[in-house]
């Protein structure tokens, strides 16, 4: 049985996403998963309920705006409203921006940008009929200094910096409190600062935040 604080992650994965899955689910969250991998996602599971973490997952291709917004619907039939959304889904691609094919980049922006768009506004009216919520990105450095080896992620990040700052102003009214932890290096476990316990730490400084107070930003 789910408990009434539900934590959505689109993108699940074994870096970030289990940091935060864990560091909410021993404050009390019930943790349900996305992504398009259901071997991955059967480890995860198991992985958390080891830690004593109450977690579901759900397949679904976040590029597919149907998928996600049907994959959303299910997880608020048959586990409750989502409280706290984390939009985690990237394409990474190396890969020459004037040479890269254009339906690829436009399918690499669906991913890292619209996504989250799509997800923010499906979620959004639950949390607006309960009237409160939480809708969290991860964000990128390159969104600030762009690097040409990456440049569709590079948009994508940036897209996804403003399209925070932009729900931060319109949603804030309805009490949901929208924002982006722009992670400014790579997250390895190897490294302190960008461990994947320390980037989740920044993920629950937002959710303590007082609407009052809440920042649109955290750049780590």
């Amino acid at each position: 049985m789910a408990s009434s604080k539900i934590l959505t992650i689109v993108g699940m994965g074994e870096g970030i996403s289990m940091s935060i899955a864990s560091k909410f689910g021993h404050q009390g969250f019930t943790i349900a998963m996305i992504s398009r991998s259901d071997e991955k996602l059967s480890q995860y599971q198991k992985k958390l309920q080891r830690d004593k973490v109450e977690a579901y997952y759900y397949i679904a291709d976040v590029s597919d705006s149907q998928q996600l917004i049907s994959c959303l619907a299910y997880i608020r039939e048959s586990l409750g409203p989502t409280e706290v959304l984390v939009y985690n889904a990237a394409a990474v691609r190396e890969v020459d921006l004037m040479t890269m094919d254009e339906d690829d980049l436009m399918m690499d922006f669906r991913v890292n940008t619209l996504g989250a768009l799509i997800a923010s506004r499906t979620v959004s009216q639950e949390m607006e009929n309960s009237g409160k919520g939480k809708i969290f990105f991860t964000g990128g450095g390159l969104s600030i200094h762009p690097n040409p080896s990456y440049g569709s992620l590079a948009i994508g990040k940036a897209g996804l910096r403003n399209l925070a700052y932009s729900l931060h102003e319109q949603l804030k009214p309805l009490n949901i409190h929208v924002a982006t932890v722009t992670v400014n290096g790579i997250v390895q476990k190897s490294d302190e600062k960008y461990h994947p316990d320390a980037v989740a730490a920044q993920f629950w400084k937002l959710n303590e935040q007082a609407l009052s107070d809440a920042e649109p930003e955290i750049i780590y």
